[in-house]
């Protein structure tokens, strides 16, 4: 009888979710929603909690959805489509925030707009940007939100369509197991 060779795992090892750079930016988009609540919100609001609870749902279920990926794809999907849909919510928390005080929302025609997309797409922003938060009005920081968060909602919707790619390349874990198992018969014979 051959001996279990230690090549047999079928469990693939995941969860570097600190590497990716989506997480990188739900990291900086909790950091400048919890400054932004703190500065321009009252205490006692109910939307700071709501803010802070859907930038923080949208880093966690990330890291999440990436360590539950080595035994199953569809939790992983799920966990990152709840990200995403976390942070579409707290997209509308700073579309509101910023509607109903008479502030604008930069779009293609704001002549900050475009640089603001670019900082945010920058490697710069991860390491400035915790010296820049102070700096900036409730304005620029809603904004600086907003551009981060459809960043971020973007990469998402890329990262799903990968996990969905991946999958149908290699299946769930339980065909995985069974490749496996068929693979170790076939070594012992």
């Amino acid at each position: 009888m051959a001996a279990a060779s230690s090549d047999m795992s079928f469990l693939p090892h995941r969860g570097g979710y600190r590497n990716l750079k989506v997480y990188q930016i739900t990291e900086i988009i909790y950091d400048v929603t919890y400054v932004f609540t703190s500065r321009f919100l009252n205490h006692g609001d109910r939307t700071v909690d709501q803010m802070i609870q859907a930038s923080r749902s949208g880093k966690q279920n990330i890291a999440e959805g990436s360590k539950a990926s080595s035994t199953s794809t569809e939790t992983e999907i799920k966990l990152t489509n709840v990200a995403k849909a976390s942070l579409e919510e707290l997209l509308i928390d700073f579309e509101d925030y910023l509607r109903v005080r008479g502030l604008q929302q930069w779009d293609a025609g704001h002549p900050r707009y475009q640089r603001m997309r670019e900082y945010c797409k920058s490697d710069s922003i991860m390491s400035d940007c915790r010296m820049l938060r102070p700096k900036l009005n409730d304005e620029e920081m809603g904004n600086l939100a907003i551009t981060l968060i459809n960043q971020a909602t973007y990469m998402l919707r890329r990262l799903i369509e990968k996990q969905q790619e991946m999958f149908l390349k290699h299946g769930g874990i339980r065909e995985q197991m069974m490749h496996a198992r068929l693979a170790y018969r076939n070594n012992r014979k």
